[in-house]
């Protein structure tokens, strides 16, 4: 299939929004579409109706194409929010709400699980499965990018893998395990990222705007769509994604090992090995903390509260579960801020010490980190965030043009449908439009609140010792000087 005058749209199914961008192989967005989407958060529970994700998809799309006439369309790929899930029928359609990524109310049926022999966390996708199963009766387990894909198809596809990896899929070994408790039948077949599943069937191009035939292929995670966006496919390079919470993804040439099972491996198309894990520490604690506050303004004014005098982890909901599992761990703050953008410095400040935390848990489990560092998610659009992070890190980050998964699934789709190596197509697609080099003297000044945040987290019971030992043994080399 030639290149020219042809684009690839990327869709992804985000938290708060749905976005569609349509991209040419060289990185040149086209058209773009944004579509808000609502939840019901309330105590451990957060939910989505799955219909309106299938409304702000054609929404979003047709928006996305409008500014495209006459560019053929080569492909598409959908991603979506890790360990979402919920249950549908023999034709697809939903019978159940969908439990989100961080809903937290199954946590006995992840625990029955564990007892079982599953390495699973409360929040991933098979102890909700379960869950739903026990409150709505039997259905088939279904992603959320499932909906879309079996709605543009018109019909139920499979899964990919990357999507069904919260949900206990074997990577390695590519099969379901054993899961007590559901029925027979009721998980899906999976096929790798990049499989082609099907064409958009002339009813969904009616409704979305998307020409029938189009190809439709088989998607990623936000986090791995984020991490392709980057272009950290290459091993030992790594990608932190700073949406509403913060996700680390790496590339490595073998799967990390993690007895405690906080950080996982998704398989890329090519079968080589995405470990990565997802916290629950995000710039969703600004939301809840300063509502629709200018970031802008209050940027300017935390510069002068370097280091803040308060101390925060900034959990977004309940529980941690990288570079800790901690299910009973709540936000923590320490201290007395000075004035609202000192609340504003601290909370910015605990979001970058979790991140450096979970650099060192990393390289803990011997995760290569000798690549580069990119940051992408909606973090990355502050120009001053970015800079303490990487004051903090002590490492330059890469900010790409385009921060978005979507673009990371315009590349999976143009992977797909052209069969070019993924790590080289993102790389063609991807534009770098800033370093941020670290400020050694920031780094230094950051270094004591981050090994007091360290401290209190191994006091509560949260950080294991061996971690904490590991890392104060690198914060103390990094300030040793020459």
């Amino acid at each position: 299939m030639a290149e020219e005058n042809m684009a690839w749209l990327g869709i992804d199914l985000g938290t708060q929004s749905v976005r569609a961008l349509a991209v040419t192989g060289d990185g040149t967005v086209l058209g773009s579409g944004t579509t808000p989407l609502a939840g019901r958060r309330e105590g451990g529970r957060h939910e989505q109706e799955p219909g309106q994700w299938w409304r702000a998809v054609c929404e979003a799309s047709r928006a996305a194409l409008a500014a495209v006439p006459g560019v053929r369309i080569g492909g598409l790929a959908v991603c979506g929010t890790s360990g979402t899930v919920l249950l549908t029928d023999g034709s697809g359609r939903p019978v159940s709400p969908a439990l989100m990524y961080d809903d937290t109310r199954a946590a006995a049926e992840a625990a029955r699980l564990r007892e079982a022999g599953l390495a699973v966390q409360d929040t991933w996708a098979l102890p909700k499965a379960l869950w739903l199963t026990d409150a709505h009766g039997p259905g088939r387990v279904t992603h959320q990018p499932d909906v879309i894909t079996a709605r543009l198809v018109g019909r139920p596809v499979p899964t990919d893998s990357s999507h069904a990896l919260k949900t206990a899929y074997d990577v390695r070994r590519e099969t379901w395990p054993q899961a007590p408790g559901l029925p027979e039948g009721a998980l899906p077949d999976v096929v790798r990222p990049g499989t082609r599943l099907g064409e958009v069937c002339p009813a969904a191009a009616d409704a979305t705007g998307i020409p029938a035939g189009t190809p439709v292929i088989a998607g990623m995670t936000d986090g791995c769509a984020a991490q392709i966006a980057s272009g950290a496919l290459r091993p030992g390079s790594w990608n932190s994604v700073l949406g509403t919470t913060l996700v680390l993804k790496g590339a490595a040439p073998a799967p990390v090992r993690d007895s405690t099972g906080v950080v996982y491996n998704h398989r890329a198309p090519d079968g080589t090995w995405l470990p990565g894990g997802a916290s629950s520490v995000g710039a969703g604690a600004l939301t809840a903390a300063f509502g629709d506050a200018n970031p802008g303004a209050l940027d300017r004014r935390a510069a002068a509260f370097e280091p803040s005098g308060l101390l925060t982890y900034p959990l977004v909901s309940p529980g941690e579960r990288f570079p800790f599992r901690a299910p009973d761990a709540t936000a923590l703050r320490l201290g007395e801020p000075a004035e609202d953008a000192d609340l504003w410095a601290g909370l910015l400040q605990g979001v970058a010490f979790t991140e450096r935390l979970c650099l060192d848990y990393l390289h803990h489990l011997g995760a290569p980190l000798d690549g580069p560092l990119t940051f992408t998610g909606g973090g990355a659009r502050s120009a001053y965030w970015n800079q303490l992070r990487a004051d903090v890190l002590g490492r330059p980050a890469r900010v790409p043009e385009q921060t978005e998964p979507a673009l990371g699934m315009a590349a999976l789709a143009l992977h797909g449908t052209i069969g070019t190596p993924l790590a080289q197509t993102a790389e063609r697609m991807v534009r770098i439009r800033t370093v941020v080099e670290p400020r050694p003297a920031r780094t230094a000044l950051f270094a004591e609140p981050y090994a007091r945040l360290v401290d209190e987290l191994t006091a509560r019971g949260w950080l294991p010792d061996p971690v904490a030992a590991h890392t104060r043994t690198r914060l103390d080399r990094d300030t040793a000087g020459p």
